[in-house]
């Protein structure tokens, strides 16, 4: 599995690169959550993979997943599914508080 720092997104970010960010958590907990430009797809829906092929259009475009923090696992999981579907996934393991603790601001 590819894994994503910190730095790495905002350049991702920074450069208009051609990718997804998915928050995979619950539609409770993307609010407080939310990295500017990221969509939420919960990784916990059954259809999660196919909804993440209808935001992308492409298993080739590059998708990143995140959760909330080093603790929380929602976003490997997610980017284990989306592997396992032949997606082109990064997951960006720090998620929302790594985002935030490194001075970049959530969207909330």
């Amino acid at each position: 599995m590819k894994f994503v720092t910190t730095e790495r997104l905002q350049t991702l970010k920074d450069e208009n690169a051609d990718f997804l960010l998915i928050n995979t958590l619950d539609a409770e907990y993307f609010e407080k959550t939310k990295i500017p430009g990221s969509v939420n797809i919960p990784q916990s829906q059954n259809d999660f993979v196919d909804k993440v092929l209808e935001a992308t259009g492409s298993k080739q475009k590059m998708v990143v997943t995140y959760c909330a923090n080093d603790e929380c696992n929602s976003s490997t999981h997610a980017a284990e599914k989306l592997e396992a579907a032949e997606f082109n996934v990064a997951d960006y393991e720090g998620g929302a508080k790594a985002w935030n603790d490194a001075g970049q601001r959530l969207e909330v």
